[in-house]
């Protein structure tokens, strides 16, 4: 045996970190793993699954862990443990060694959070670039150079340079594919539809099977699941689709979607947006950023032993990461970090809010040193109004907080509905693409024959918060000189139901999509609306907060929405009307529908996610006990192993347990291990499969398992694995209790004893409590 470690020592180490493999530092392997390893392959197999930092873990209560399963839960409190023992073993070394390797363990998240910042502002650069001519080339096309887009054919300014004086609108360099207005439509359509069918083309790449997890399927008694059965059938879904934000927050509460945040998937996304954008859909490339940042954070932190072997830690990362996405996006670096924190994070202490703001600051420094607008700055929309607004004002700024909350309500219904009935048609299901040139086409026709929607969904915004009072004098400020103001404002009609049409079929489309640019773009439209009845300050005022109250309205966003708006326009001292019309925004949005637009969406895509707050809320007007999710007694059968004296089951035992666990279909599951009906521990799925099949191969099939105590040479043990401090609960305590140590510990499961015996008497699963909740909102 000692010649078989040593043969294992001096291997290589051959494991592939991925963001599922555990944190470890370079440790020599626990004498105790001797007790399971039977020859020099035995020791070998667990060498390639089990890290070396898990195996020290073996020798304590807590246990060893596998590397995640995908569309798991992470274990957090073991991870922090797992973190805590990667910690003292950098800061045990002695010497110069020992100095270096602690200054880089206090300095790496900080290296690795202005390296997402630099990385994901060059992805936006290129993004932005490419979008601007790809967008362009529906209306014509630069003499001079191809690749360039409209502004910077008829200008002086160019990316990585500054901005040079403007040159005019007529420009010689520009050509027009026809003058003819109905050949200019088709071509503009056509062009449209091309470029959709690009986008969707390459999203359909990004196509992956996961599993379901459906709680309840197991809990079916086996003469109701029909002969034919092939267990839980898995879903499909296409990764580089949508805005990618519902998936982040599912994945920073603790879940494991694989591939979601791959090189390939950030390529593809990349790409995606480019066409989808130039489309001329009602989506914006703001949502994909924060996917595109994400997806920076995770490959960055491969790069790291910090991050690149623990769930825990990567998400802390991975949170830092989401704030450089809507830096890039919108030149809002503040902003970027609240957003983080109020609308995407589960998990966001102090130290994350730190990295986060260098991550951001770097991101918006190399955005603005790249200039891809040309104009050298920051700020996408810059206004100046010279004037301020009276306390009269006030009644306004409520009456379009009232709009955008109407606005924002109605349309998470109304695009929660779409997707559970028109995308429930197979012709729609089955070729998502054929959806998608649909969805072009009819925004084609719907948005050409207006001259403001006609265009990008950002310039849209620029054009309406113009101040003709200034040296503005584009199309809007011409229609608002005239005494026939008539046919302009049915255009601001046409424009802002048009948006709010287009916004609820387009959302959801199999292509990168975001939601923020198409709600600031019907928000402005509404605003400069009603400002045309109000003479006393510009429009452009009330299209700005008419587009932060629409936006509230559908995302719910509030403090980062805010900061993010006065960023964008560099209005400082319009805070306070944008905090009136976003509050009133989001309490009338709320009235008519509790989720966001990225709640639904989560809904409908299926994903599992528990939100504390809204857990809370639901529970306190239940009066339910945590026995009301104890599983049916041949669920309990089924998952409970009653040990011996002498600590050891047998194999067959263990092989019939998991494949009715395998049945269940909830990757999460595990079996409890009691004596005399008291609990010993918990023995997760993944570590039980693992230990038959892999480890297993080198006993013969009639060889004992141990499961609890000390092994000896030569045994077929896995109690290694098991987890001999599981968290409990009593069966009569309040399932305020349950939801807030869910919520607070990121418990992956918790184990319930009967009140006065302390048996056990269930065994409740993150899973399980989520569909709990959900069946609870319906």
């Amino acid at each position: 045996m000692e010649g078989a470690r040593s043969f294992v020592e001096a291997m290589p180490d051959v494991e592939r970190a991925t963001e599922r493999t555990h944190l470890v530092p370079r440790l020599a392997p626990d004498k105790r793993l001797g007790a399971v390893q039977q020859d020099a392959d035995a020791e070998s197999t667990i060498s390639s699954y089990v890290t070396k930092e898990e195996q020290l873990l073996s020798a304590t209560s807590i246990g060893e862990r596998l590397p995640y399963n995908d569309y798991t839960t992470i274990d957090w409190l073991h991870d922090l443990v797992k973190d805590s023992y990667r910690a003292r073993s950098v800061h045990a070394l002695n010497g110069v060694r020992g100095v270096l390797a602690s200054a880089f363990e206090s300095g790496q998240g900080w290296i690795a959070a202005a390296l997402i910042g630099v990385l994901t502002a060059c992805v936006a650069f290129c993004v932005d670039i490419a979008e601007a001519t790809v967008s362009d080339w529906k209306l014509g096309y630069c003499r001079a150079n191809v690749f360039s887009n409209r502004d910077n054919c008829c200008t002086n300014r160019h990316p990585l340079g500054t901005a040079k004086v403007n040159l005019g609108e007529i420009c010689a360099d520009w050509h027009m594919w026809t003058n003819d207005y109905w050949k200019a439509f088709g071509i503009f359509v056509g062009f449209a539809l091309a470029f959709g069918t690009i986008s969707a083309s390459f999203t359909m790449l990004t196509k992956s099977t996961l599993p379901t997890t459906a709680p309840g399927h197991g809990d079916k008694p086996q003469s109701s699941i029909n002969a034919g059965d092939q267990g839980v059938v898995g879903k499909s879904m296409y990764l580089a689709a949508g805005s990618g934000i519902p998936e982040i927050k599912t994945i920073l509460s603790g879940f494991v979607i694989p591939h979601f945040l791959d090189l390939k998937v950030l390529a593809i996304k990349a790409i995606g947006a480019v066409f989808a954008v130039a489309t001329g859909m009602c989506l914006g490339k703001e949502g994909p950023f924060v996917h595109i940042s994400t997806c920076v954070a995770y490959l960055v932190g491969m790069l790291f032993p910090k991050y690149n072997e623990n769930g825990r830690k990567m998400r802390e990362l991975l949170s830092a990461g989401c704030s450089a996405g809507l830096s890039v996006a919108f030149g809002a670096p503040i902003g970027g970090v609240l957003f983080s924190y109020e609308e995407i994070s589960t998990y966001f202490p102090r130290k994350v809010l730190w990295r986060a703001f260098l991550c951001s600051l770097f991101a918006a420094m190399v955005l603005k040193a790249l200039n891809p607008t040309g104009t050298g700055k920051l700020v996408l929309f810059e206004t100046n109004y010279g004037v301020s607004y009276s306390p009269m004002h006030y009644l306004i700024f409520v009456l379009l907080g009232i709009a955008g909350g109407l606005f924002g309500g109605v349309f998470c219904k109304a695009n929660f509905l779409w997707s559970k009935s028109f995308r429930k048609y197979s012709i729609i299901k089955e070729h998502p693409v054929f959806e998608v040139f649909l969805v072009v086409l009819v925004t084609g026709l719907l948005q050409y024959p207006n001259p403001m929607t006609r265009e990008p969904g950002d310039t849209i915004i620029k054009n309406l918060l113009a101040d003709c009072r200034g040296a503005s004098k584009g199309w809007v400020c011409q229609q608002e000189a005239t005494d026939d103001k008539g046919k302009y404002i049915g255009w601001l009609v046409h424009g802002t139901l048009v948006k709010l049409i287009l916004t609820t079929i387009t959302f959801g489309c199999k292509v990168p999509s975001g939601i923020i640019i198409p709600a600031l773009d019907a928000g402005a439209f509404f605003g400069r609306l009603i400002g045309q009845w109000v003479t006393s300050i510009s429009p452009g005022v009330f299209a700005m907060v008419g587009a932060a109250a629409f936006l509230a309205g559908v995302s719910r966003m509030t403090i980062s929405l805010c900061v993010i708006m006065f960023e964008l326009t560099g209005e400082l001292e319009y805070i306070v009307p944008h905090m009136i019309a976003i509050l009133v925004a989001k309490w009338v949005a709320d009235a008519l529908e509790k989720e966001s637009v990225y709640d639904l969406a989560q809904t409908v895509l299926g994903h599992p996610f528990l939100d504390a707050d809204h857990a809370m809320s639901l529970v306190q007007r239940t009066q339910e006990l945590v026995e009301c999710l104890i599983p049916p007694r041949q669920t309990m059968q089924d998952i409970t192993v009653d040990v011996p004296k002498e600590n050891k089951v047998s194999r067959r035992t263990l092989v019939e347990k998991l494949d009715k666990l395998k049945q269940r279909g909830l990757m999460d599951a595990g079996l409890v291990l009691i004596q005399n009906g008291m609990l010993q521990g918990y023995l997760a799925e993944g570590e039980l499969d693992f230990g038959l099949n892999q480890l297993g191969k080198h006993w013969d099939l009639t060889s004992p398992i141990r499961l609890l105590g000390d092994g000896e040479d030569g045994e077929f043990d896995l109690s290694m694995f098991v987890d001999r401090t599981p968290l409990t609960i009593c069966a009569k305590a309040p399932m305020e209790y349950l939801v807030e140590m869910f919520g607070k510990l990121g418990l992956r499961y918790i184990c319930v004893l009967e009140e006065g015996s302390g048996k056990l008497v269930g065994v409740v699963i993150k899973k399980r409590l989520v569909v709990w909740l959900e069946r609870l909102k319906h």
